[in-house]
């Protein structure tokens, strides 16, 4: 069968654990590049010994960052292109889905297309509770990640922040998954949550910075940003109204995590006004 007519494009730091799982999933596209941030493991090696290209990325610790410096940067053989993560895998579904649009890619109907995470969790593939859509496959000439000026906050670097790239024209969303299956040990997630909390403390204490992320947000990324008792809304959003509880433990654990996420950056907050409090009477 044809290869798929888009480029992807795979962001990489040190990821020799699930890289070769990653992209055994990427056979059937026409194009793989991997984009290495610098690994001081064996990722790149791998790669190359797949016979994949590597082009590797030195952030100056200015805009635009990774995904944005990609498409200003890096020469695709096609107009589409589709962001994945190292740890994130096509499933077969998503595949047939995307050949059964092709007549939409030529047409260029759609400037890009929005695709729901399957999250694997406490070694669980959960298919209830709350679900993350990215705004992965997109045509380059026609989307763009802003400069929301947030270069002195913590816990993001390099990558832009949890916000969708700006479109010119028409977004659709994909009914099939990415599949995303993080191999490091689960300690891992809180370390990165914990950095992704500082970034959202951030936002919070400096409006000009958040309104620009909100804006680049989903709607459901939009309408959860501004509503009270986020932990405790968000846990009953994703284990009972979402069904999270189908996913057994797993889907306790996550929504429970989650909840514990956004009760953090709540914590990071107060504590940062109190401080800007202490300093004004100061």
């Amino acid at each position: 069968m044809d290869k798929l007519p888009v480029s992807v494009l795979v962001q990489t730091k040190n990821e020799e654990i699930g890289i070769g799982l990653c992209l055994d999933g990427l056979s059937d596209f026409a194009e793989v590049i991997v984009v290495d941030s610098n690994s001081s493991d064996s990722t790149v090696q791998i790669v190359e010994d797949r016979g994949i290209k590597v082009i590797n990325f030195t952030w100056n610790g200015k805009y635009p960052k990774k995904k944005q410096w990609q498409l200003d940067n890096v020469t695709t053989q096609y107009p589409w292109v589709l962001f994945i993560d190292a740890d994130e895998t096509p499933t077969p579904e998503l595949i047939e889905e995307l050949r059964s649009r092709l007549i939409e890619l030529d047409t260029q109907r759609y400037s890009a297309y929005d695709i729901p995470l399957d999250y694997v969790f406490s070694g669980r593939v959960l298919k209830h509770g709350h679900r993350v859509f990215k705004r992965a496959l997109v045509q380059r000439e026609k989307v763009s990640f802003p400069v929301i000026n947030d270069l002195d906050a913590p816990g993001m670097g390099e990558l832009e922040g949890h916000y969708q790239p700006a479109v010119s024209g028409s977004v659709c969303r994909l009914d099939s998954r990415l599949l995303h299956n993080d191999h490091d040990p689960v300690r891992t997630w809180f370390d990165r949550h914990n950095r992704y909390s500082d970034w959202e403390a951030y936002l919070r204490t400096n409006p000009a910075v958040r309104e620009a992320a909100a804006n680049r947000r989903t709607r459901q990324g939009r309408i959860f940003d501004v509503v009270p008792f986020k932990p405790f809304l968000f846990f009953l959003y994703s284990y009972l109204f979402k069904q999270g509880f189908r996913d057994g433990q797993a889907g306790f654990d996550y929504a429970f995590a989650l909840a514990s996420y956004y009760w953090q950056i709540g914590l990071k907050v107060r504590e940062a006004r109190r401080e800007a409090s202490s300093k004004e009477k100061s």
